[in-house]
């Protein structure tokens, strides 16, 4: 029973540690702030505990492909002109709801010409050919890429919108093949949060065409090549007719900011990066005295006149902008655009109050499980039911540190997580004191019987806490949402539960034994 002195002075490091990580969270936020020599980190409480928003949202995968192919339609009109191979009809079509790009040669004689430079220029486009007709898809696996990459992102730029937007501990999470899951603890109006995540920000910069008849467009006659959008000037629609030509990406946008234009009215100050900078620099110098619209989700926010050539890739969006309306654009633009449209498919709210009360029940269930727990401890064991109910209390105590420490979010499961690790917390040690028992029923001494005891029941605890983290380990792999949690709090709880009972109990029962030397052991 002799223990080492660099494991006694582990165990109660350890044990300080725990105390000192747990502490804060008995505290207020504004008092904690009061005392800086504690740890500032508290329990990250979930939507069910703290109140909040919880909005579920659909990806536009199969939009976000067609806006893909778009941009491939541009660039084999641009390859094949630059090739001076002759071709009609080349455009994106939707087919019960797929969609593939179409192209005619104009003979036959271009045909094997057209195939060369299609499979040279995207090996990921595969596609049939009946006649002079072409017809072009990607290949599964890219589909499968792209939708996988756009979920992705999605799921990025949805964080640091909510992030930047002031929103904290957001929870964002993929569910099913196009759908994301935003938790937002602490948000009870989500309006704004939606309006922010509703806009896909898709920022293009397109040449004005002037020539064209505005009176023809808005009675229908749009010009094939151009489209008519709308600028808002002092609260009125004003309709401007430009090009469909992406002339500049809002992916090559590096900065954007609040700023003030030459009346000190708001405005939006732009930086484009290297690549930006000079595609912006060569339109800017070709298309002098012609005006450029610079276009967010198909609404035209400003479409001044290209004055001089612009070669240092800076800009300035301005117009009739409030400090808010040109705080939310440039948080937009700062972010990225989203890569497909998002829809709100449903909506739940959870008020503070109703997390206030999930919070005083969870406490409740907690102590009068640890006080039934301990009462039992008491009862069948004596004295070393006060040992194991003190290893009780620091089994919690580390449990609190542990997810303060991990900034594991707790939710209403976790909380049941909690409460059944407590009974399962006593769990070894009922094992430790019935084998030690059983060896005082052989007739050992009280040392050797405490000795045996433990050594004995070690293989039993190991085996079956072991199988129990097997299984949490799995509900965490499996599960999604709280019962996450709730196998994080489990899962904590056994491995705990295992120092306490293998450790603490054991150097405190050496330590009392030191002392007492009792002849006979009240267990």
């Amino acid at each position: 029973m002799k223990m080492q002195q660099w494991k006694i002075v582990l165990i109660l490091a350890t044990c300080f540690l725990g105390v000192f990580c747990a502490i804060p969270n008995f505290f207020t936020k504004e008092t904690l702030k009061t005392l800086p020599f504690l740890p500032q980190k508290q329990l990250v409480l979930g939507l069910d505990l703290q109140g909040g928003t919880q909005l579920l949202m659909e990806v536009d995968l199969k939009g976000a492909l067609h806006d893909r192919m778009a941009l491939e339609v541009d660039e084999i009109r641009r390859v094949l002109r630059k090739e001076k191979i002759g071709y009609l009809n080349l455009k994106v079509e939707t087919k019960e709801d797929q969609s593939f790009i179409s192209l005619n040669a104009r003979d036959e004689i271009h045909v094997e010409s057209i195939k060369t430079i299609l499979s040279k220029m995207d090996p990921n486009l595969e596609f049939d050919i009946h006649q002079t007709h072409f017809k072009l898809n990607y290949t599964p696996a890219y589909v499968q890429s792209l939708k996988e990459a756009i979920i992705e992102r999605s799921i990025g730029i949805i964080s640091r919108r909510i992030d930047e937007d002031g929103t904290k501990e957001p929870t964002i999470q993929r569910q099913g093949e196009d759908r994301i899951l935003i938790q937002i603890p602490g948000v009870s109006n989500s309006t704004e949060v939606k309006e922010i995540l509703s806009r896909s920000a898709k920022l293009t910069f397109h040449l004005v065409d002037d020539k064209a008849s505005m009176d023809d467009a808005l009675k229908g006659k749009v010009p094939v090549g151009s489209d008519l959008l709308y600028e808002e000037r002092g609260g009125t629609p004003v309709p401007v007719l430009v090009k469909k030509q992406i002339s500049l990406d809002g992916q090559n946008l590096s900065f954007a900011s609040v700023g003030r234009d030459k009346n000190g009215n708001p405005s939006v100050d732009l930086k484009f990066d290297t690549i930006g900078a000079s595609k912006f620099g060569v339109i800017t110098k070709e298309n002098v005295g012609k005006r450029f619209a610079i276009v967010l989700d198909q609404r035209v926010l400003s479409a001044p006149s290209i004055n001089e050539y612009i070669p240092s890739g800076a800009c300035m969006i301005s117009g009739s902008f409030t400090i808010d309306e040109a705080s939310k654009v440039a948080l937009l633009m700062r972010s990225g655009s989203l890569p497909a449209t998002l829809t709100l498919l449903s909506e739940s709210s959870v008020g503070p109050d109703l997390g206030a009360d999930s919070i005083y029940a969870g406490k409740k269930a907690t102590l009068i499980a640890i006080a039934f727990v301990a009462v039992f401890m008491l009862f069948a064991y004596a004295f070393f039911g006060i040992i194991a109910n003190i290893a009780l209390v620091f089994n919690i105590i580390f449990l609190i540190a542990g997810l303060t420490l991990l900034q594991a979010t707790l939710t209403l499961p976790g909380i049941a997580g909690i409460a059944l690790t407590i009974g399962m917390a006593v769990d070894a040690n009922v094992l430790i004191f019935e084998r030690i028992k059983e060896e005082l029923r052989y007739g050992r001494k009280p040392l050797t019987a405490i000795d045996l005891g433990y050594n004995r029941a070690m293989a039993t605890i190991v085996d079956s806490n072991v199988t129990t983290l097997f299984g949490a380990a799995l509900l965490y792999y499996f599960a999604t949402g709280p019962v996450k949690g709730f196998a994080v709090t489990l899962a904590l709880g056994i491995l705990i539960s295992m120092f306490t009972a293998v450790s603490l109990t054991r150097m405190i029962t050496l330590a009392w034994y030191k002392l007492a030397k009792p002849k006979t052991l009240s267990i």
